[in-house]
């Protein structure tokens, strides 16, 4: 039941900054946009064209993002499960890693993104790639192997407490 509760919690809360982020300035979230909506922006001068898909900036985020799960997934699955060894760790975190990510998936990408008008950039409404679901389950397999080795750390967080 603790796991249940922490998978909504972590549901909520990742929607709590996505959502807001994303309808704030979808231009801020070109980087998690299918490629041919991204290269439609850059034709239209909405954003620079990079090599990289996302800018040294967001990777920072993201990193930092990725530090943050791991330290409050340590604490979390140490506290409240009562985890005290590498696997305990690693198996609490990675399921709510997992139930987050195929919300985001799910929900977010393929029900919300590709069906709301409030997500679409001004000049890309015509496109198809909107509705791309494959590309929004491929993002969510790359989710499930990023959360590999931040689970990896909370299970040695773990075992170290």
């Amino acid at each position: 039941m603790t796991l249940l509760i922490e998978c909504i919690v972590g549901i909520i809360l990742f929607t709590l900054i996505v959502v807001p982020l994303t309808l704030k300035d979808p231009l801020g979230s070109v980087g998690d946009y299918p490629p041919a909506i991204r290269e439609r922006c850059i034709e239209l001068g909405l954003v620079s064209k990079t090599e990289k898909r996302f800018t040294t900036k967001e990777l920072i985020k993201k990193v930092i993002a990725m530090i943050v799960f791991t330290v409050l997934f340590s604490f979390v699955v140490y506290k409240f499960n009562g985890a005290d060894t590498f696997i305990d760790g690693f198996v609490n975190s990675y399921i709510i890693w997992l139930a987050v990510d195929w919300y985001d998936a799910i929900v977010l990408d393929c029900i919300w993104f590709c069906h709301s008008k409030k997500v679409m950039i001004k000049g890309t409404e015509d496109m198809k790639e909107y509705k791309d679901y494959l590309f929004h389950i491929k993002q969510s397999c790359i989710g499930m192997l990023l959360g590999l080795p931040v689970c990896v750390a909370v299970g040695a967080l773990v075992m170290i407490f």
